[in-house]
């Protein structure tokens, strides 16, 4: 009977154990196949683990085919922002342009504007004198050019007495009717700018004043900035060849000295009619400058003293690189239309020429300089 019950039970664990092994079998079965089914699309067979790995490369590459395309698209649009600035600019330019042509055929002559001609580094030396570029050589050429007068300056009966006042001065003006300062004094349109320092003969400029000129007289020894006189205006100021330091100016609560081009600027003008200077040797740098910056364009005519006993202020170099740097300068006036038209030295001074006596020259030289293209604008600014 024991037997029996024993039998009975090991069969019915044994047919237990079937049965879950069954259920777990078909469990695994049932899991296994619904992955499969979640990897892979119906109708698509299951992909290999290369597959897969070509999958992921290509999932780069086109990961970064579309950060290239977007780094292009970024790039294209600040082109079209660059292109946007570029063309703004250019039209800016274009209409800045224009206007100054449409103000150049309103008035035409080259003097107005001053400020628009472009600055140059350096003036063009002239070839040597000679081969052996020797200080006689030199001063041969400077000096036979500095004492011949290149054109004559007549003026009409009794003119050049009312102006000058009948003085043989060493400063004298060209009244010739071919150029233009008879035909401003007469329409009361001339200006006149004078430059020393502690000037005591002002002859020509009241005689230029007394005339119809307007005239200004720049003394950096004066004690008032301004003073009007009833004959001229005088100025606390003097031309330079460079403008001053902004912080010296900051501690002298002014400015002495300024490049020509900005004092026709901060006075409104824009021409002079006679360029009178007697700067005391520092006469060839601001002529180096007045070359330059092109302002010699607008000046009528230019009176100059120089110097020739020594080199002068910041001009270097042996004397005959001295003498060839004089002369270049003085044909640098030639190109821009200057023509020397009355020469004076004064028998009482030295004759010492870069510290030696060279040919008995005199020691200053004024020198007078006619515009011979020179047309100032109709109205006087």
């Amino acid at each position: 009977m024991d037997m029996g019950r024993e039998r009975l039970s090991l069969g019915l664990l044994l047919r237990l154990s079937i049965l879950l092994t069954a259920v777990c079998v078909c469990i695994h079965v049932y899991l296994e196949t619904g992955w499969q089914g979640f990897q892979t699309p119906p109708g698509r067979p299951p992909q290999s683990k290369q597959n897969s790995g070509q999958q992921s490369r290509r999932g780069q590459v086109s990961a970064e085919s579309e950060e290239q395309s977007i780094k292009r698209r970024i790039s294209y649009v600040h082109m079209l922002k660059k292109d946007r600035v570029s063309r703004k600019r250019d039209e800016d330019r274009e209409d800045r342009e224009d206007r100054e042509d449409r103000e150049d055929r309103e008035d035409p002559s080259p003097a107005l504007r001053p400020h628009r001609k472009t600055p140059r580094w350096h003036i063009d030396l002239q070839p040597w004198a000679g081969e052996s570029r020797s200080l006689e050589d030199e001063a041969k050429r400077f000096l036979s050019y500095i004492t011949t007068p290149q054109v004559f300056c007549a003026s009409s009966p009794g003119e050049e007495e009312a102006v000058q006042g009948g003085s043989t001065s060493d400063w004298t003006v060209c009244l010739d009717p071919q150029y233009s300062l008879s035909h401003r004094i007469q329409s009361k349109h001339c200006r006149v700018y004078s430059f020393g320092l502690g000037v005591d003969d002002r002859s020509l400029e009241r005689s230029l004043s007394r005339s119809g000129c307007e005239v200004h007289c720049f003394d950096p020894s004066l004690k008032q900035p301004h003073l009007q006189q009833t004959e001229m205006w005088l100025h606390r100021l003097s031309v330079d060849w460079r403008d001053p330091n902004p912080a010296v100016v900051a501690q002298r609560q002014y400015a002495s000295t300024k490049k020509l081009a900005t004092i026709l600027n901060d006075f409104g003008h824009r021409e002079v009619d006679v360029l009178k200077a007697d700067m005391e040797s520092a006469e060839w740098k601001i002529l180096e400058n007045l070359v330059l910056e092109g302002v010699l364009d607008s000046v009528g005519q230019l009176l100059l003293e120089i110097h020739l006993h020594w080199a002068g202020f910041e001009v270097g170099g042996d004397d005959p690189s001295v003498v060839r740097y004089w002369f270049s300068l003085l044909k640098e006036l030639e190109h821009a239309n200057f023509q020397l038209f009355h020469v004076h030295s004064d028998p009482n001074k030295p004759h010492l020429f870069l510290h030696k006596n060279v040919f008995n020259a005199s020691s200053a030289y004024t020198l007078s300089w006619v515009n011979t293209q020179w047309k100032p604008s109709r109205n006087q600014n």
